[in-house]
Parts: structure tokens; sequence; C-alpha cells
């Protein structure tokens, strides 16, 4: 990936999102259904896009709102829905539209007090916890947020009772009935005045914060933290959490400091991600500029994105921690520190994360669950308490409550953020030293990723790419093991391809937005092997897909 000469800099007047520019079109823009890009269209995180490209305005959320209403009649579930936002422009006002919607359908809503930001966690458990006495009413959920992508974005997910990002054969309805209602016009889409449908009978507050802070102690070890009086700073990036950590650090007495408190949606106070553009990435070393420049005042720091579901961690010495590099250690970390969790309980990770959490579950004698890309393959195990930990190598995880029940089957972002914590409390030793030690015992991995281009005709061959279409016999110079093209976890199709060597391995998968693939590879040996792993992965795709149409 090309690197903007201004990546990591702070944003400029030039960077910023117009923002009423953005709401206006949100109102004044309808979506054309005949037009691909501007029709509902859920990935793995939910229905994403912009107002100015006519792909998040007022009719989609109308209309996904619309049809999630009717999904809940036919799947029985008549339980509240909690409906949390997040801080991107664009949420607010696709929040008065789902209410509307939601009331006017007879939807028993639970919203935050004042107008308050959600993140996706505080979401996802409290509709675990409500159902977790099995009422005969159960709870649901949606979330308005496009995760950390810029701010002229817009974005809209339903967590059905589980908790958990929605599987497919939801996502596929609730994607076919609401284009449906956009070709019909909105036809049947019930709809009341925000006023009306915010003072309804069936629209009560839900105290989302008290609940999630006040259970936060189930999850992590808060009194080690206080205990040992770690000093942490923590960058909430005008995120949904913004309020939530000042709570956390009063409730639990700790010591820790809010590097910045702003909630702007141009984002104004970022710095440029790799591309040049605003973008809450807790992963990325230029969103992160500015909390690496302090990371010497705190023990640990952190930061999440603007719902809250990434984490991302600095340590003093080894600054912004890859996300493979932290979920190998919480890996490691948590099943040797969590002696109430099942017996069998596996370690989840998605085809694409690191291989050496693999080297740490074998070494742990814990089962590996290896899933395609998405959270949703984990959302039955964690609530089985059959997965302890869940992850994906975009800084995304999730872990059992202490007791080994269910805490989140969404993404945490604040969890794994203060688990750093607790680690540097219990063992003395913060996560970067933490992961020297486990790659002096179990090897170094060298892991990047790069786009490349492709035409839809060739992402749809990529995606159902067959195992046998790959002729390599060696990767990075030595002998291939196996060709995936299922998940070992669950025998999901990937949606692409995997190649394992003994040199290290790359997976190949198609962009569910853009006109690119994408290429992850980890070598076993060194940096120079990780350029020949990536130059051949692309040729062997580039060869796989050529013919095309």
């Amino acid at each position: 990936m090309a690197i903007d000469p201004r990546a990591g800099q702070p944003a400029e007047a030039r960077d910023l999102v117009d923002v009423r520019a953005l709401v206006d079109a949100y109102a004044a823009l309808r979506p054309d259904a005949a037009v691909a890009a501007q029709r509902v269209a859920f990935g793995t995180s939910g229905h994403r896009g912009s107002s100015f490209d006519r792909s998040f305005n007022e009719w989609h959320v109308l209309a996904i709102t619309q049809a999630i209403c009717e999904h809940r009649l036919r799947a029985g579930v008549t339980g509240p829905l909690f409906l949390g936002i997040d801080t991107h422009a664009l949420s607010v006002p696709a929040f008065r539209s789902a209410l509307e919607v939601l009331a006017a359908n007879g939807v028993d809503v639970r919203i935050a007090a004042d107008g308050e930001f959600t993140p996706t966690p505080a979401v996802s458990h409290a509709i675990l916890v409500h159902n977790r006495a099995r009422p005969p009413a159960p709870a649901d959920g949606i979330v308005v947020t496009p995760s950390h992508n810029p701010p002229d974005n817009g974005g809209f997910k339903y967590n059905p009772a589980n908790g958990g990002p929605a599987d497919t054969d939801v996502t596929g309805w609730i994607e076919a009935r609401a284009n449906a209602l956009i070709e019909a016009g909105l036809r049947d889409v019930r709809r009341l005045p925000f006023e009306r449908a915010r003072n309804a009978p069936t629209t009560r507050v839900h105290d989302f914060v008290s609940r999630y802070v006040e259970d936060l102690a189930s999850v992590v070890d808060m009194s080690a933290i206080r205990g040992a009086g770690i000093r942490m700073g923590v960058d909430p990036l005008g995120g949904a959490g913004v309020h939530y950590w000042g709570r956390i650090a009063e409730r639990y007495g700790i010591d820790m400091t809010v590097v910045n408190d702003a909630i702007d949606p141009t984002f104004r106070f970022m710095t440029l991600d790799w591309d040049g553009r605003i973008r809450m990435d807790p992963s990325s070393p230029y969103a992160m500029r500015r909390m690496l420049a302090v990371k010497d005042r705190y023990d640990i720091a952190f930061a999440c994105d603007t719902d809250h579901d990434r984490h991302g961690i600095v340590t003093p010495q080894g600054g912004l921690l890859p996300p493979n590099h932290y979920l190998a250690v919480c890996v490691d970390y948590l099943f040797r520190n969590r002696p109430r969790w099942r017996a069998d309980a596996a370690v989840g990770k998605t085809i694409v994360s690191s291989a050496l959490i693999d080297r740490v579950a074998a070494r742990l004698d814990r089962t590996l669950y290896e899933v395609p890309v998405g959270f949703k393959w984990f959302v039955d195990g964690l609530l089985g308490g059959r997965v302890g930990f869940a992850g994906e190598e975009s800084a995304g995880a999730t872990f059992l409550r202490r007791d080994g029940t269910a805490w989140t089957t969404d993404k945490d972002g604040i969890a794994p953020c203060l688990l750093s914590a607790e680690m540097l409390a219990r063992t003395g030793r913060d996560p970067a030293l933490l992961y020297r030690d486990l790659t002096d015992a179990l090897g170094v991995c060298v892991a990047d990723r790069i786009d490349a281009p492709a035409t839809p005709a060739q992402k749809r061959q990529l995606a159902r790419l067959s195992a046998d279409r790959i002729p390599l016999t060696k990767l990075g110079g030595a002998p291939i093991e196996r060709v995936l093209d299922r998940a070992p976890g669950n025998d999901a199709p990937i949606g692409g391809v995997k190649v394992i060597g003994t040199a290290g391995w790359f997976a190949a998968r198609p962009s569910g937005t853009e006109s690119i693939y994408k290429i992850y590879a980890e070598s076993f040996r060194d940096e120079q092997v990780l350029a020949q792993i990536l130059v051949e992965a692309q040729q062997t795709v580039d060869a796989a897909i050529a013919d095309a149409r």
C-alpha cells in the first residue's frame, strides 16, 4: 500500500467533512435501487456507506429498520430492542429515522438517556444480560455505526437475540426486504414523527453506562489493577465510549487519564491515516500518532475506535502493538489465569490471524477454532462457554467472564484494553514484553497485508476459488503443507483461499466494498521471506482469476 506523505500528521481544514452538507444529503438524496452501489448491502459488520454517494441515506435506514421489525415478528423476538449510536455525524439522524420506524411498529425500544452515545459492546452486553434469564420475550439490538470508517460514513448493524453480529440467513433476508421496500418507494414502511416516537410509551431509557461499568469486574480483575497502582492513559478517539472511561476510573478507583475527551463529528483532532484520510483506527500507527507521543507518561496506554469494538495497546518501550501480537498475548495470559473456564474451552481466531496463536494454543493444549473472517462465527461458542477467547487480526476481540460465562458476543474494545493493565498488574510485564517472551519460546512471525486490483467478476471468482486451482508446491522457497478453501474450525467456506507452507502462509479474499482483493501473509523466518511470499501470492491469485467473466 502506498503511504500518503501526510500520514500521521494532524488533520487540516481541507481534510474535514462538511457536516451540514453531509446531513442534508442524508435527507435529500434518495438511492436508486437499480444502481448496485446504492442498494442495501450487509457485509460482515452491517450496512455502511456515505450520504454523498447515496449509499447511506434516510431511505436506507427507514427500509432496513422496517425490515428488522418484520424479521422480529418472523423470528418471535418480542422483547426490548436496545438501540445504540456512535459519534459519526450520520449516526444521530439515522438514530432518529430508526426510532420513528421502530415506534410506529410498536417495538419496545431502549435508548440511552439524553442522547448519550453507546458502544457496540454495551449493546451486546445489554442483550445478553436481559436474555440470560431466558425470558419469554427475548431482546435484540441495533447499533448505528460504521465502526472506524471515515467521518463521512454511516453504518447500521443488527444484533439478534444471541447478542452478536447477525448471521447471513438473517442479514440476507433483511437486505432483500429492505431493497424491496426501497424499490416500492417505501410504501410499506411505517413511520411516526420523531417527537411522537421519542415520547411513545414503548420508548424507554436504559442506563447502558452503569450496567456495563458495574459489571466490568466480572470479566477483568479490576482489584489487581487498582492494587498495583497502574498508571493508564486512554484515548477514546472521539468515540462512543468517551464518557465510559471516566466512570470506569471513578467506580474502580484506578489511575486512568483520558487524554482527549473531545466529541466532534469532523474528528479534526485526529492524525491522518496511511492513505491521508481521517480514520479512527486504534491499530494504525498513523491514526495513533498523538497517543504514541505521550506513551512515556503511562505504564500502559490504549485506545478504541468509534464504536469501541476495537482496541489498540501502547507500551512505553514497545509502542503500538500490532493486533496479532496482542491477540497472541491475550490467549496465553487468559488461558493461564482463568481457572473457572471450561477445561475444553477453545481458542477462537479468524483464518487471517497470526499462526503464533496456533502455537500458543498448542502449547496450552487447547483446541484451536479457526473460522472465516466475521465475528458471527464465534457467537455460539462464546454463548456456551466453548470458546474462551475470540479474536480477529483487525484488533477485534472478546472473551468470557472470569466465571466462564459469556460477557459479550460481539467485539469489545474496552475489556481487552483493561486486560492489558491486568496483565501488567499481575505479571509485572507489559504486553510487549509478554509478546517477546512468546517469540523467544515459540519463534517469530512477521506479517503484512497488501491490496491488489480486481474487477467485480474477478472478486466473485476469488470468493468461489477452490483449493485445486492453486498449483503452487512451494511458498517462500519452502514446501507447501496445505491449501484451504474452507476453514478448519467449522468447515465454512473462506470466501477465498489460504496457502500454508513451512516458511509461512498467505490468504486472499475479495474486498466487499472496493475493486480490490486483500492478501494477508506471514513469514516464519524474516522480512525477506515475507516479501517473497507476498509476490508469489499475488502472482498465484492473479493467474487463478485472470479468466474471470
